[in-house]
């Protein structure tokens, strides 16, 4: 084999350009650089920071909620007062039956109470170990990454479902010294098992809309359904990775899912799904109301995936973030049921 040697393409030698002369700079050009530059990639914000539901009150608001809020108890407070010394007055019988129906009604509102400050905590819990686990990523200490584990093994330790995998968890922990590895080992084992239940869900909730979009007679019934869906689907998630929301968990799981709708877009179309549509026929085909039946089920993915985002208690790191385009062929699949 001949070794491989240069040839000239041009056969005019004129053309070719004279090298460049060395620029010569002055001593008062030159600018001395730091030596100790900090990447911009290791900040130390955490990732998940831009979907936070944003605080719609301010101090004068909580203020005045609080002040109407007393004032309304004690209003309630003081015509209940009214109403069993009336009855007292009446018939002793029927002032002792009210009185214990308002000791039952005092104790249900406490226990109502708690539910709902334990669902906060719950989630505040499960925001605060995503963030950890973002600085683990990060940081990649043993101790950090160490921590998270111990929480998730707390978080879960009453679900029967995850015995498998928590006792893996448990006793694979101990031969990691990384603080990364820590977070990528709880997600393998402890997340993707229920994030396939997540996109079970999402799937069958967009079908669901889907159909009853494609079906119904009238477009106010096609919103309540998909507000009623996206509700119960955020809540179905948010207790599926063990949050547990009560009411006013409920609304603020709905606050966090919508400001991070609002972060990434609403139902933005540009992860393939108008491609993926458009490739498969679909849109040339599809009647009126099947393709409000699709964007309706894919505003119903969006929701569940940022319910996925908001309540998850990892980021995603090792297991791959559901995309719309993903959940595509379930909703071909019922249109082209409905269609036949």
């Amino acid at each position: 084999m001949k070794p491989p040697f240069a040839r000239t393409v041009s056969s005019n030698g004129n053309n070719a350009e004279e090298p460049r002369r060395p620029r010569v700079f002055e001593p008062a050009q030159a600018v001395a650089l730091p030596e100790l530059i900090e990447p911009i990639t290791d900040s130390e914000v955490p990732l998940d920071d831009v979907v936070r539901p944003p605080k719609l009150l301010g101090w004068a608001g909580r203020v005045a909620w609080t002040a109407g809020g007393i004032l309304v108890s004690l209003a309630l407070g003081l015509a209940a007062e009214r109403l069993i010394a009336e009855l007292f007055a009446a018939q002793p019988w029927l002032g002792w039956v009210a009185l214990a129906v308002l000791a039952m009604l005092v104790a249900a509102l406490l226990v109502i109470i708690v539910r709902e400050v334990a669902s906060l905590m719950r989630l505040r819990a499960l925001d605060r170990l995503r963030h950890a686990a973002n600085a683990a990523l990060i940081s990649d200490r043993n101790k950090d990454g160490a921590a998270i584990t111990r929480e998730l093994l707390e978080i879960y330790a009453r679900r029967p479902d995850l015995a498998r995998p928590r006792d893996e968890l448990e006793s694979n922990a101990r031969h990691v010294f990384d603080g990364a590895e820590h977070v990528r080992l709880g997600e393998r084992l402890m997340m993707a098992p229920l994030d396939l239940r997540a996109r079970a869900l999402t799937a069958a909730s967009a079908r669901r809309v889907a159909l009853v979009t494609a079906v119904s007679p009238r477009a106010l019934i096609d919103i309540a359904f998909v507000i009623f869906e996206s509700v119960r689907l955020g809540g179905d998630i948010a207790r599926l990775y063990g949050a547990r929301p009560g009411v006013i968990g409920t609304w603020r799981l709905i606050g966090a899912i919508l400001a991070h709708l609002a972060v990434t877009g609403g139902l933005v179309l540009t992860d393939g799904v108008v491609e993926q549509l458009v490739g498969q026929g679909l849109a040339a085909k599809l009647s009126a109301r099947l393709g409000e039946g699709v964007v309706n089920g894919l505003m119903t993915v969006r929701v569940g995936i940022a319910a996925m985002r908001v309540v998850r208690p990892l980021p995603f790191e090792v297991v791959k973030q559901p995309m719309v385009k993903d959940f595509i062929p379930e909703l071909a699949n019922v249109l082209n049921a409905e269609k036949k």
